[in-house]
């Protein structure tokens, strides 16, 4: 099980970690790539795409704008459907609801739909604590709690294991005969948890979307695993994070058309389920239902105009896809359970800008999050935002192994930018200078700068390559068309 807590200011050692391991920074790279590719395939045939992320970022708005009377409502619709609802101001308040829950049922098993707020207040821990045995029955939250790890993508929990490492730990912990053959190795998975969905007293899922005009719960997967764990038990608890609310059943088509595409370049995923209340009177499905509305930071960010746009996350993972930093060191560099650049915002936000301090600088600002966010949050300002708030309310960590310090770097850098002659100096030194570093890449086409030999430039290119300058610089063409 994988150590509790916030890890986030460690993001510099643990990307180093993740880089220095070409098998993996290749997992990331071609798994994300795969699933950005995917998703402009999908949204190129959607007519109007763009009009809908507008209406599903101005419902998202609405809600933030009146979260208080739509969370009424939707509190009001589930007890009236039967169904109970448990307000969770804390991670600790959350566990301890679930583990209320479970107690009351004498449930010594939990199968559990994937769900990130289970993560976020870190659940399996406070249930093993509580001697009861949480059961991933998702694929990838299964690969990745046998690998005692926590979830490297919002929407791909295992996405930086290949077929090899699934099928070793299978062998190791499900006692099974190795194969890479994905059909055998799901069949595997699906032995191995038929016996639980059949025991468990309780199933626990997360919601992907909360109707607070219908008090319905929206679960979306591919495997049919979730509908398993809220039907099969007795007992259903759902952990829901309080901005996942929309306002009517008429917006969830909207979302529906989003979410699939943008995080995974499907029309749609293979079921989705709209769970209202526990069973009635002929039918299948749980005698109870729980909600557990969990805030953990939400309502501070709430409170936040600013930053109050980050709320808007649907959790479709498509900004972790485009963004080249998370290709590059992938997600549990976070240090947490959001990784990418909407990790970057809102574990700041969840969790305290002291814990995670260095997220919101783990980003180069390319915007290309911000493009293909389907509720067109605006993450590199967002960003910028909280950078500020770094600096001012936290001590500048000293730069390792720095000859000189961040704030004198800064201000030689002002002093020549103020200085066309110096900037102009400085800038033809630098492309005399890098001629001696720069090789022919045979992969571009072009002269690239890999490494530098000597400290401190050398931990410049220890985690980036960069373009030879041009022989001619910008501000020299410049003036020579400008001249004509």
């Amino acid at each position: 099980m994988t150590e509790p807590g916030v890890q986030s200011n460690s993001i510099h050692e643990l990307a180093r970690r993740a880089m220095a391991d070409a098998h993996l920074e290749e997992a990331y790279r071609s798994s994300s790539l795969r699933l950005y590719t995917h998703r402009l395939s999908a949204i190129a045939k959607v007519p109007g795409f763009e009009r809908l992320r507008d209406r599903a970022r101005e419902i998202k708005r609405d809600v933030m704008e009146h979260l208080g009377d739509y969370l009424e409502q939707f509190e009001s619709n589930i007890i009236r459907l039967g169904g109970e609802v448990h307000w969770a101001p804390t991670a600790e308040e959350a566990s301890a609801a679930v583990l209320e829950i479970c107690r009351r049922a004498g449930a010594r098993e939990v199968v559990k739909a994937k769900s990130m707020v289970g993560e976020e207040i870190e659940l399996n821990h406070a249930l093993e604590a509580a001697g009861i045995r949480a059961v991933e029955s998702d694929l990838g939250e299964l690969i990745v709690q046998l690998a005692g790890e926590r979830p490297a993508h919002i929407v791909a929990p295992a996405i930086h294991k290949t077929r090899e490492d699934v099928s070793r730990l299978f062998v190791e912990h499900l006692h099974s005969e190795p194969t890479t053959e994905p059909e055998r190795l799901t069949a595997i998975a699906r032995g191995a948890l038929r016996e639980i969905f059949a025991r468990a007293a309780v199933g626990l899922s997360g919601a992907n979307f909360g109707v607070a005009e219908t008090g319905s719960i929206v679960v979306i997967e591919n495997e049919g695993n979730i509908r398993f764990s809220t039907t099969a038990p007795r007992i259903h608890i759902v952990l829901m994070g309080i901005e996942k609310l929309i306002p009517r059943f008429a917006d969830l088509g909207i979302f529906l058309r989003l979410l699939a595409r943008s995080g995974t370049g499907q029309k749609l995923t293979s079921y989705t389920s709209i769970l209202t209340g526990p069973r009635r009177a002929g039918e299948d499905g749980p005698e109870e239902m729980h909600v557990i509305l969990v805030d953990n930071g939400r309502i501070r960010t709430l409170a936040d105009e600013k930053m109050r746009e980050a709320l808007y996350c649907i959790r479709c993972g498509a900004c972790l896809n485009a963004c080249p930093v998370y290709r590059k060191i992938g997600g549990h560099a976070y240090g947490w359970v959001y990784s990418g650049p909407i990790g970057a915002l809102i574990t700041p936000q969840f969790m305290g800008i002291s814990n995670a301090r260095e997220l919101p600088f783990a980003s180069s600002l390319c915007g290309a999050c911000r493009e293909v966010c389907p509720v067109r949050i605006n993450i590199p300002d967002l960003l910028l935002h909280l950078r500020t708030e770094a600096q001012q309310r936290t001590e500048t960590p000293r730069p390792p192994r720095s000859l000189v310090s961040e704030r004198a770097s800064m201000r030689i850098w002002a002093w020549a930018m103020k200085r066309p002659w110096a900037y102009s100096l400085g800038g033809a030194l630098m492309r005399f200078g890098l001629k001696a570093f720069a090789r022919w890449d045979t992969s571009s086409g072009g002269r690239w700068v890999k490494k530098f030999e000597w400290f401190p430039l050398s931990a410049w290119t220890e985690s980036r390559d960069f373009p030879a300058p041009a022989r001619m610089p910008f501000r020299d063409r410049w003036k020579k068309i400008s001249t004509r």
